[in-house]
């Protein structure tokens, strides 16, 4: 039996390291992108609920942006809060910011898909860049870094939406790698042609990707997915690219406590269910083989079978995700939570197990 788990341990060695060294290491170790602007108009797209704090500080960063052409399209959410009324003030202030006004109504109640298909609807420009209503570009460069990405081939932009540091706090270290790894994993992907997720806190797409699949049509039902399950439909190999200059960067804030953050999780993996079966396969076996990496060699070892071999094999995984992660935390600017990279991983992976479980018996709350 033992010598079943070594060679099954050794298959699932093989799986990671096809995965960091045969996808991920497509953006670990790609060349540092340039900034080539391009003379396109631009809708910036940010949806609202009941956002005025967020609103009142990041709304002027965003209308500061130095791009000659650009309108700010504001969405309010039917806000029970000041938020609306704060985009009254932006709209008189800025003569670019377009105001959306939504009501609630019977058929899309608190659902932000339908929020956003109004707002698109009324953006002037034909290429729109998302971010939410909690986040502020890293630079005055961010929607130029941004458009530089377009093509005429080119139509799909995934960016890269950072979280904000905290300090001494090791939550915020867990947020923000397992932030770093999602994007390493939907950056590499869309390199190697297989698209599969972008976020909204930084996404950019020409409106008439939007109208080839009938907007958020097919998926409408479902409260969440603006972005990814939009990407997971639309994006394929020859229209989509990546954004990931330092200047191309959004920031956001995050959660401070683990019962909040768990929710925002769980909406996220509840939403990839509905992914393209390839794009389900391979994130499942890539956690699947996480876990196993996890609990094999703890039997073997508890045992002490073969345990050079078995250590071997552990620092030989370990040795090339370490690199491969070093990298592309470089690219993004997170190289200090990398350093906790071993412990983040435990705890993500049965984060991953508790949420799974969590999400059968229970379904996630989403848009607010």
């Amino acid at each position: 039996m033992l010598i079943i788990i070594l060679y099954f341990f050794i298959f699932i060695v093989a799986i990671q390291i096809l995965y960091y060294l045969g996808v991920f290491s497509k953006f670990a170790f790609a060349k540092a992108q340039k900034i080539t602007p391009k003379r396109i108009s631009i809708s910036v797209i940010v949806c609202a609920k009941n956002e005025e704090e967020n609103v009142a500080n990041f709304i002027p960063l965003l209308a500061e942006q130095n791009y000659p052409d650009f309108e700010i399209v504001l969405i309010d959410d039917a806000s029970s809060d000041n938020t609306l009324h704060l985009f009254e003030g932006f709209e008189k202030q800025y003569p670019n910011i377009r105001l959306v006004r939504v009501e609630n109504n019977e058929a899309f109640w608190g659902n932000k898909k339908y929020a956003l298909t109004l707002g698109i609807k009324a953006a002037k420009k034909e290429y729109l860049l998302f971010t939410d209503a909690d986040c502020y570009p890293t630079s005055k460069e961010w929607i130029t870094a941004m458009s530089s990405q377009f093509t005429m081939q080119k139509t799909i932009v995934l960016g890269y939406g950072k979280y904000e540091k905290i300090a001494n706090s090791f939550l915020n270290k867990i947020i923000r790698f397992e932030t770093l790894l999602t994007a390493i994993q939907y950056f590499s992907w869309a390199k190697s042609g297989h698209p599969y997720m972008g976020v909204g806190r930084n996404l950019a797409y020409k409106k008439e990707e939007f109208f080839n699949v009938n907007g958020f049509i097919e998926h409408m039902q479902i409260r969440s997915g603006d972005d990814d399950l939009f990407v997971n439909q639309a994006a394929n190999a020859k229209n989509t690219t990546i954004a990931y200059t330092p200047e191309s960067l959004t920031l956001s804030k995050p959660k401070t406590s683990y019962k909040e953050w768990i929710v925002q999780k769980r909406r996220h993996v509840a939403t990839a269910n509905y992914y393209k079966s390839f794009d389900k396969i391979q994130l499942g076996l890539f956690y699947f083989s996480q876990l196993l990496f996890l609990i094999l060699p703890i039997i073997l070892l508890a045992f002490q079978f073969q345990w050079i071999i078995v250590v071997s094999l552990i620092a030989l995984r370990y040795l090339i995700t370490w690199i491969v992660i070093g990298f592309s935390a470089g690219k993004l600017k997170e190289k200090d939570v990398v350093y906790w990279y071993p412990i983040i991983e435990i705890v993500l992976i049965f984060t991953q197990i508790n949420i799974f479980i969590t999400n059968i018996f229970s379904k996630p709350v989403h848009w607010k």
